[in-house]
């Protein structure tokens, strides 16, 4: 087998992505499509999740096919955003045959972007279907936009300065191959916490000392000097949302043991992170693609070992992929 190594995540098949940007209103949503569906898991470990259809994804409830995860900006409102999605799904003939009609599966989460651009401009049913349009539409193979778009578009990390001492961030996206083996992931960063490089440690984005300064302060040594002063930032505000697409064969409690390990990246980027003011949740979709040949060749934990890996580089790319905006520097801006 080959070495582990990077691709483009749109040259995973079975999937297709797209997203809606509304630059002026500061949101957006991203869509990943699975047009002849896939096998999905969910793991939810922050306190404030705004999500639809995660208890179908319980491995103990009998829907086994999933057509669409759409990552949306808009708090709570953001949901509609995956209705739209249903409805030109179901334009399209994906869903799930049920005789009279195919219903499409469609997973979604949203972050909190309301206080970044417009409160009053949030993603619609008809941002769902434009974000489904463009993944089902473009290119095949073509790369997918990172930064500030989709999802990503108000997203923002380091918050415990508050709004002014944050920094801009948006969305990644990054795959591997190991032999025939792919997987990737594609993650929103809205975190309270800072996002550090885990290969080196260092701060990528994250609270800045200074409204007017780009020096970095370590978050959590902040919380830990404030004691019983520290102030947290306004509940259910923040949330990094993402989802994992793999070419292997699944099942969906192997899905979910996935997105349960794939966690790790959270911690293993976001600092502090799982707080009681993020909604963090992670899909994962599996295709099944790779064959009942090899697939049960490969063993759960190197799957889920992978997809750590994948959504580690994505996180981080959704903060140096970004750029300022909204008065707030990007990583890019970094003396």
């Amino acid at each position: 087998m080959s070495a582990f190594g990077p691709i483009p995540l749109t040259s995973i098949p079975g999937f297709r992505f797209g997203h809606y940007t509304d630059q002026d209103g500061g949101t957006g949503c991203t869509a990943i499509i699975a047009p002849t569906g896939a096998v999905g898991g969910v793991d939810v470990r922050g306190a404030a999740p705004a999500s639809r259809e995660t208890d179908l994804l319980r491995p103990e409830n009998t829907v086994d096919e999933v057509h669409a995860v759409i990552l949306s900006g808009g708090s709570a409102f953001g949901l509609e955003a995956a209705s739209g999605a249903a409805r030109e799904l179901e334009e399209h003939g994906i869903g799930l045959d049920v005789g009279v009609a195919r219903v499409p599966i469609v997973c979604s989460s949203c972050l909190f972007d309301l206080a970044f651009g417009r409160a009053d401009v949030r993603p619609s049913s008809v941002a769902g279907i434009l974000a489904v349009r463009d993944a089902l539409f473009r290119e095949p193979g073509a790369a997918l936009e990172e930064g500030n778009v989709g999802a990503g578009t108000g997203a923002t990390v380091g918050k415990l300065n508050g709004p002014d001492c944050c920094m801009k961030s948006g969305l990644g996206a990054r795959a591997f191959r190991l032999g025939p083996f792919m997987v990737g992931a594609i993650s929103a960063v809205n975190a309270v916490g800072n996002v550090i490089a885990p290969a080196t440690q260092k701060p990528v984005a994250g609270m800045r000392a200074t409204a007017d300064g780009t020096t970095i302060v370590d978050m959590e040594d902040a919380m830990l000097a404030a004691a019983e002063q520290v102030t947290m930032p306004l509940d259910r505000t923040n949330t990094t949302i993402s989802c994992i697409v793999t070419n292997a064969r699944l099942t969906k409690a192997q899905a979910t043991k996935v997105a349960q390990m794939a966690a790790d990246a959270y911690a293993h980027t976001i600092r502090p992170t799982h707080t009681s003011n993020d909604g963090d949740t992670i899909y994962v979709l599996a295709s099944g693609l790779l064959g009942a040949e090899e697939s049960p060749s490969l063993p759960i934990d190197l799957i889920g070992l992978a997809a750590t890996r994948a959504l580690e580089a994505a996180i981080v790319a959704g903060c140096t992929e970004s750029e300022g905006a909204g008065g707030l520097p990007a990583h890019r801006d970094l003396a």
